[in-house]
């Protein structure tokens, strides 16, 4: 075979030189949407003295190195503080949230801004109501936009890295906060103003973020299907939740169960202690139909959900998540013992 002249390989090679360079393909970023509905986060001036600027959820999604991590759409729901949102709001953000899965399958996840005063009931009603296994991440700030050292830009970023992960599907509604991705069943507000303040006691976090990436401790549930089924409901009962402390007496339980409560949630002391007049006044609260279930007001630790005295245990879940859970069960039934089957798939 005859070797080509040394001109013809001297060409070659300054055609190859010369030949623009192959530019690689970018990776298309996952899209993610950020829905706002309020709170600290997209707070600013006069917060402190109880008159706040709302900022849009437009501005607060303007966050340095986001856009790296995802291509980023907003809309403001709601610009509201966290004690506005209750009941009413929960089953329109619910649908909301999974009719937008619905028609928009290219989302990697949803975002959803919240108040930190009641965004774990929030992300419970969200876990126990969604159905697919995109994540959706609730997340908030401790601090106001404005303020030095504010947290929300972080907590915001983290969020969008949480979404777009491929690990976090099939785990349900979850809340990020503070380098932290929590089960939405188990986080729980600790502390007035700190910004480690949401813990799940008794219980690790999902994942640890850091700058190199998500550490997760435990593994996907797989779960696509929500425990609860919430088309047909337009309004949840009425549930309320009783304190117990030394001397209680039975003025609060018997004026709930007048005023139309249908279940009633005791934060009881200790293991779900009673004091004898709340223990008599909820004898009668369920022979009225109301069902009773019992937690501890102490923070962390179980109140067995199968009771002798025929009221439901809360289990694990802290009062204002048992709500939740109540609310939601009584939807579906008002047998005690059907309710307290529901309460035993959360433990």
């Amino acid at each position: 075979m005859r070797s080509l002249p040394s001109c013809t390989l001297l060409l070659l090679a300054l055609a190859a030189a010369q030949a623009p360079a192959q530019t690689p393909v970018a990776k298309p970023r996952p899209s993610i949407l950020v829905i706002g509905t309020g709170g600290t986060i997209g707070s600013a001036g006069g917060y402190w003295t109880g008159n706040p600027t709302r900022v849009p959820i437009e501005q607060l999604v303007r966050v340095p190195g986001i856009d790296s991590v995802a291509s980023v759409a907003s809309e403001q729901l709601w610009n509201v503080a966290s004690s506005a949102i209750g009941p009413t709001r929960w089953l329109e953000l619910s649908r909301h949230v999974a009719e937008l899965l619905r028609a928009r399958p290219e989302l990697a996840g949803i975002v959803v801004t919240h108040g930190t005063d009641t965004m774990e009931e929030t992300a419970y009603f969200l876990d126990l109501t969604l159905p697919g296994d995109r994540p959706v991440i609730v997340t908030g700030a401790m601090r106001p936009s404005d303020m030095a050292g504010a947290d929300g830009p972080a907590n915001l970023t983290n969020a969008a890295r949480a979404a777009v992960d491929p690990r976090t599907r099939g785990r349900g509604a979850m809340v990020l906060m503070d380098d932290r991705l929590f089960a939405a069943r188990d986080v729980t507000k600790t502390n007035s103003t700190r910004v480690e303040t949401f813990q799940a006691p008794e219980r690790a976090p999902i994942a640890i973020i850091d700058a190199d990436g998500l550490f997760y401790r435990q593994p996907s549930p797989g779960r696509s299907t929500p425990l609860f089924d919430i088309a047909g409901v337009r309004e949840l009962p009425r549930v309320d939740v009783v304190y117990g402390y030394a001397g209680a007496d039975s003025v609060v339980i018997d004026a709930l169960v007048s005023a139309g409560a249908k279940g009633l949630v005791m934060a009881g002391v200790g293991r779900g202690g009673l004091t004898p007049a709340q223990s008599a006044a909820l004898r009668r609260a369920r022979a009225a139909g109301v069902v009773v279930v019992v937690g501890t007001r102490t923070g962390s630790g179980r109140v067995p959900v199968i009771r002798d005295d025929g009221m439901v245990g809360a289990g694990d879940l802290n009062p204002q998540k048992a709500r939740v859970l109540l609310m939601l069960g009584l939807s579906r039934t008002s047998d005690p013992r059907e309710i307290a089957r529901i309460f035993q798939t959360q433990q």
